[in-house]
C-alpha cells in the first residue's frame, strides 16, 4: 500500500486540509501532521528555540503543537517513517495563491521542499480565491490532486531531485485544463497599515498585496499568473537551487 504524508499551513483543522483527506480517499494510507495553529507566509522556517510535540487529533491524524510546516515534515519523516519513506508528500490545500517570489514565503510551498531535501516526491497545491468572499468548496483542487496522484502513482514522480510540483486552482470554476508554467513576476508594494489602540499605542498589520505580475523577459510559454487568469490549473515545477548560474560569469568579473 502507497504511503502519502500531508502537512499544510493553515493549521490542522483548515478545510483546505480536510478536502485534501477526501480527495486522496482509497489511494493509499495517509498520515496528517499539521500545524496547531495557522502559520501563512512562514517561509522553509524549522522550530530551534523550543521543543515540539505531536498531539494525537485521530488515527495517523496528528497536530504539531506551535510547529511550522518544515517541522512537520522533518519531524514526521524522522520519527514515523524511519523504515520507509512516505511515497509521497503534499502540502495543502492551501488558502490563497502560492505563486511567482510568493513562493518564498509560502509555508505551504515549504513542506514540499522539505519533503523532496529528504528525497520524497512533494506536491504544494494552493487555491487561488478571494478573501472578500466565502471560502471556496475545493472541488477543482481535489479533482486535480487526486488526477496527479493517480498519474504519479502509476509511474513514477517525473521531476528530477530536489523539485516539486506548485500547484495553483483558479477561483470560481469547477473546470480546469493543467497548464504548465514558469513561476511569474510579481509586483511587490507596502501595504502595512497602521493603527492605535485606545492607549495610543501604535501598532501594524501586514495586509495582501493584490495579485499584480508581468511576464518574465526571454520567456516562453505561460506563467503561473496568466495560467490562473485564463482559467487553467497551473503547474510549476520548482527547484530548490536558486543560483543565478547566468550572473556568475558577470559576478566574477566584478570581483
Amino acid at each position: 500500500m502507497k504511503q502519502i504524508l500531508i502537512t499544510n499551513d493553515d493549521g490542522y483543522e483548515s478545510e483546505g486540509l480536510l478536502s485534501l483527506i477526501e480527495a486522496l480517499d482509497g489511494l493509499g494510507r495517509i498520515t496528517v501532521v499539521a500545524p496547531s495553529t495557522e502559520k501563512s507566509a512562514c517561509g522553509h522556517s524549522l522550530t530551534l528555540s523550543h521543543p515540539l510535540s505531536f498531539v494525537g487529533v485521530d488515527d495517523d491524524f496528528y497536530k504539531l503543537d506551535d510547529g511550522t510546516p518544515s517541522d512537520c515534515i522533518y519531524l514526521a519523516l524522522h520519527s514515523m517513517f524511519e523504515a520507509k519513506k512516505p511515497d509521497l508528500v503534499i502540502s495543502g490545500i492551501n488558502k490563497g495563491s502560492n505563486m511567482g517570489e510568493d513562493i518564498t514565503y509560502s509555508g505551504t510551498a515549504a513542506g514540499a521542499m522539505e519533503a523532496v531535501l529528504h528525497g520524497v516526491p512533494a506536491i504544494a497545491v494552493s487555491q487561488v480565491m478571494d478573501f472578500t468572499k466565502p471560502t471556496p468548496r475545493f472541488d477543482l483542487a481535489k479533482q486535480t490532486v487526486r488526477t496527479l496522484v493517480e498519474k504519479i502513482f502509476a509511474g513514477e514522480f517525473p521531476l528530477d531531485d530536489r523539485q516539486f510540483f506548485n500547484v495553483n486552482i483558479p477561483p470560481e470554476t469547477d473546470q480546469g485544463s493543467l497548464k504548465v508554467t514558469y513561476a511569474g513576476y510579481r509586483y511587490y508594494a507596502n501595504d502595512a497599515h497602521l493603527h492605535r489602540n485606545p492607549r495610543g499605542m501604535e501598532y501594524y498589520w501586514l495586509g495582501l498585496h493584490p495579485l499584480d505580475f508581468k511576464a518574465r523577459e526571454g520567456k516562453t510559454g505561460m506563467s503561473d499568473f496568466e495560467a490562473i487568469e485564463a482559467g487553467f490549473v497551473s503547474v510549476t515545477p520548482i527547484q530548490l537551487d536558486m543560483t543565478a548560474y547566468a550572473s556568475m560569469k558577470k559576478l566574477e568579473e566584478w570581483l
